[in-house]
C-alpha cells in the first residue's frame, strides 16, 4: 500500500508557550468559514447539502493523505473515526441543512455559543476551569454577534434550530477530545485523516439520498475547490494546530471572527446594508474576541 510507504513528516517545532501568532493563525481557519455562506449563495447549486459536505471533506481529505502519506495507527484509528464524524461526518450535513433552513443570523448566533458549551465541557473531561474574563467575553461576544445578525423578520424553523444546535454541541465535543487525546502526529496528517473518514461516510449518504447533479458550471466548480481547499485544506490543519495550542475555550471564542467575516463579506460582495445596531454588535464581538486572546495573551507570559 503506497500510502504507508515511510516518507516522513516534518514535525513542528516544539512550542514552549502558545502564542498570539499561534491564535493569529488559528484564527485564519474560521475567518475563511466566514466566506463558505457568500461562496454558498453566490456560486453552489441550491439544496444539496449533502454534495457540499462530502465535496468539501472528502477531495481535500484524500489530497492530504497524498501529501503526509501517513495512516492513524493503534487507537488512532477508532479515535479518528470519532473526530472525523464530529468534525465533518455528522457536523457538515447538520451545518449546511441549517444554512439552508435557518437565516444567517440565526444560525450565527447560535454558534456564537459555542465557547461557553466549550468551558462547560473542558471543566468536566479535562479539569479546566475557564477563567472568569474569559467566559465573560464568551458571554459579551454571543451578544455582539446577536446585534449584528438577528432581526425581527427571523424565520425559527424548529428543524434548523436542532440541526444547529446539534453541530455547535459536535465541535464543542470536538474541540475538547482533540485537547484531550493530543495528536500523534503532524497536523496536516490528522486532518487528512478525519477528513477522509467523515468523507467516506458521506459519499454513499450523498448518492443515496440527493444523487448526482446532471451537470456543473464553471462557477459551481470554482466555488466546491474554494470550499475544499481554502476553507478546509488549509483552514482545518491551522485550526487543529490552534487546539492542540491553546486553551480550549480561547480557541473556541476564535470562532466569534465567522459570523464578523461572514457580515462583511456580505456587505462587500452581496451589497448587503448594515444598520446601527449591527454595526454596534460588530464592534462589541470584536472587542470580546481581542480583548479574550490578549488576555490569554498576558496569562501565558507570566
Amino acid at each position: 500500500m503506497a500510502i504507508i510507504a515511510e516518507r516522513p513528516v516534518p514535525a513542528e517545532p516544539a512550542a514552549a508557550k502558545p502564542t498570539l501568532r499561534d491564535a493569529g493563525l488559528a484564527a485564519l481557519a474560521p475567518a475563511s468559514w466566514g466566506t463558505v455562506y457568500v461562496v454558498t449563495a453566490t456560486l453552489l447549486p441550491p439544496d444539496r447539502p449533502l454534495l457540499a459536505a462530502v465535496l468539501r471533506a472528502l477531495p481535500a481529505g484524500l489530497l492530504l493523505l497524498a501529501l503526509t502519506r501517513r495512516l492513524p495507527h493503534g487507537s488512532w484509528w477508532w479515535k479518528t473515526t470519532v473526530l472525523g464524524m464530529l468534525n465533518f461526518g455528522a457536523f457538515l450535513p447538520l451545518i449546511f441543512y441549517a444554512a439552508y433552513h435557518l437565516p444567517g443570523g440565526v444560525a450565527a448566533t447560535l454558534g456564537a455559543l459555542q465557547p461557553l458549551l466549550v468551558a462547560v465541557l473542558a471543566l468536566a473531561v479535562l479539569r479546566v476551569r475557564t477563567p472568569a474574563p474569559t467566559v465573560l467575553a464568551a458571554i459579551v461576544g454571543a451578544g455582539g454577534v446577536a446585534l449584528l445578525t438577528l432581526s425581527s423578520e427571523a424565520r425559527l424553523d424548529p428543524l434548523g434550530l436542532i440541526a444547529m444546535l446539534g453541530a455547535v454541541g459536535l465541535v464543542a465535543v470536538a474541540i475538547v477530545l482533540t485537547k484531550k487525546w493530543g495528536r500523534p502526529d503532524h497536523p496536516l496528517a490528522m486532518t487528512g485523516w478525519q477528513l477522509t473518514m467523515g468523507g467516506l461516510v458521506l459519499a454513499p449518504a450523498t448518492l443515496l439520498f440527493e444523487g448526482l447533479p446532471g451537470s456543473l458550471t464553471t462557477a459551481n466548480l470554482i466555488g466546491y475547490g474554494y470550499i475544499g481547499v481554502v476553507t478546509t485544506a488549509l483552514a482545518y490543519p491551522l485550526w487543529f494546530r490552534g487546539i492542540d495550542r491553546l486553551a480550549p475555550t480561547s480557541v473556541s471564542l476564535l470562532t466569534l471572527t465567522n459570523p464578523l467575516v461572514a457580515t462583511a463579506a456580505g456587505f462587500l460582495v452581496l451589497g448587503q446594508t448594515l444598520t446601527g445596531w449591527q454595526l454596534t454588535g460588530f464592534a462589541v464581538a470584536l472587542t470580546a474576541l481581542t480583548l479574550s486572546q490578549t488576555l490569554a495573551g498576558a496569562r501565558r507570559v507570566r
